[in-house]
């Protein structure tokens, strides 16, 4: 927050073709003041989600932007006690600055302990959770957004069904679907749980004929289970879907008369629909399925297969590179480690969990379903989706971009792999100390450590590092000024 208030006053906005409502006259001193300091935390999107948590879904294409954070916001704004008079968007801003930055950190502690049930790697998994808390999408996670939200809804969903909570992690994975429309993909974990129960239990033998009921209720009951738990994942955004149709395919409720002149002026010259407004109905709702959130998708901002893919987008797909190669490296990696594996989808039992003992790590048997979550988000966000966009949609929905990255580091960066005493011979300072510390013990964050012996790292610890940072500083340096950065 500090560092993007700085950046925004420093750097003049730019006037970027973006989603600006019009905003009332100037408020108290107050107001002033909030904007100064977090006013670069409503930029690009945020604009949408501070609108719709101010004054409902008016504007067709805010219906792109699923309801459960602008309701989180307008709930906190409502309860927080003031103690100055504010205006509605600055309450909004302030509750947005603390509600993201208490989801960013339950985020960051879901995923350290998805980590630890999955990688069984506990000090591979905390370097996962501190590399979280520098994401190169860390600026959306500060930002009036909803990554930070659905991050710590995801990650939790996923701790809870591992630790077998499926109940708690259908109703969070819910939740998560109301926050934004990729957590549908999430109902996948669920089927692929109930699958791979079911397939495990087939490799325990033939079943006796007098086990032959108990073994189909067992395979009704995991069918059913999994069905209604993809039902309520797909619940809220359906139930979404069809509060757009009511408020947009209905007839005309008189609703713009209390809509402020200027924000209609602004529908008019930018060619929104207006909720309540009379006219022909927009072209979905007479689709068999009326669906708004694909038809905004399309028509508002042309997202489709290859659709991206001109000259001009060059800059974007440079932008989206380092992600690009991080996802699809992760992806050969595990792939090639354990080709088997892959090729069985995960359902028959390795000789080490015959043993007992499955492989621990990034590449271990129970990260298979997250690299394949991870690599189905990238496939279809870098062929469908607007690039730039992909290295927030995977850090906040993926765990995997900060387990390999934890993983190379672990496996390749010798500092990683120091036990601390020093080694006579290697020329170099034990890991958390400096060559002008004297001795002096630094930070225990491996993280502060790898930065402070900068020099000594290796070149692939110092790209890791550095695409993790640089676009955390980026980000808040252009996002907060409507520079191209969303």
């Amino acid at each position: 927050v500090v560092f993007q208030a700085v950046f925004n006053l420093l750097i003049p906005d730019h006037a970027a073709d973006a989603f600006s409502p019009p905003r009332p006259g100037p408020g108290s001193g107050w107001d002033a003041l909030v904007e100064r300091l977090l006013g670069g935390l409503g930029r690009w999107d945020a604009e949408h989600f501070l609108f719709i948590a101010e004054r409902g879904y008016l504007l067709e294409h805010n219906c792109a932007f699923l309801p459960l954070f602008p309701l989180c916001l307008r709930a906190l704004a409502a309860l927080l006690p003031w103690p100055v008079p504010l205006q509605p968007r600055s309450r909004l801003l302030l509750s947005a600055a603390l509600l993201n930055a208490l989801l960013s950190a339950l985020a960051a502690a879901a995923l350290l302990g998805l980590g630890r049930a999955v990688l069984r790697q506990g000090r591979l998994a905390f370097l996962a959770a501190l590399l979280f808390s520098v994401s190169p999408a860390g600026v959306f996670m500060a930002a009036a957004y909803s990554e930070s939200l659905f991050a710590f809804l995801a990650f939790s969903a996923m701790w809870r069904l591992e630790r077998g909570r499926g109940w708690g992690a259908g109703l969070l994975f819910s939740l998560a679907s109301g926050a934004r429309a990729n957590g549908l993909v999430n109902a996948g974990f669920f089927l692929y749980s109930r699958g791979q129960r079911f397939a495990l239990r087939l490799q325990a033998g033939p079943a006796p004929r007098r086990e032959l009921p108990l073994l189909w209720k067992q395979v009704l009951s995991l069918a059913s289970s999994a069905a209604l738990m993809c039902a309520g994942i797909f619940l809220p955004f359906a139930l979404f879907q069809y509060y757009a149709y009511v408020r947009f395919c209905g007839p005309g409720t008189g609703l713009a008369q209390a809509i402020p002149e200027p924000l209609l002026q602004l529908a008019r010259d930018k060619g929104y629909r207006v909720a309540g407004v009379g006219g022909d109905k927009p072209p979905w709702c007479s689709q068999r399925f009326p669906v708004v959130y694909s038809y905004i998708q399309d028509t508002y901002w042309n997202v489709g297969f290859l659709r991206y893919f001109e000259l001009r987008q060059i800059p974007n797909f440079l932008l989206a590179l380092p992600v690009t190669l991080l996802g699809s490296w992760a992806a050969w990696s595990y792939v090639s480690t354990n080709p088997r594996h892959c090729l069985t989808l995960g359902l028959e039992r390795s000789k080490g969990e015959e043993r007992g003992k499955p492989r621990d790590g990034f590449c271990g048997p129970a990260a298979f379903v997250y690299v394949v979550h991870a690599t189905a988000l990238l496939l279809f966000g870098f062929f469908c989706m607007h690039v730039q966009v992909l290295t927030r949609f995977l850090g906040c929905s993926s765990p995997i971009l900060y387990w390999f990255a934890a993983h190379l580091l672990q496996e390749h960066e010798p500092l990683l792999r120091s036990t601390g005493t020093d080694n006579p011979t290697s020329g170099k300072p034990p890991l958390g100390k400096s060559p002008s510390s004297c001795g002096k013990r630094t930070s225990d964050n491996p993280v502060v450590r790898l930065l402070l012996n900068w020099r000594l790292l290796t070149p692939l610890s110092k790209s890791i590092l550095g695409f993790f940072l640089g676009y955390w500083l980026l980000g808040l340096i252009l996002h907060c000024n409507f520079l191209p950065w969303t």
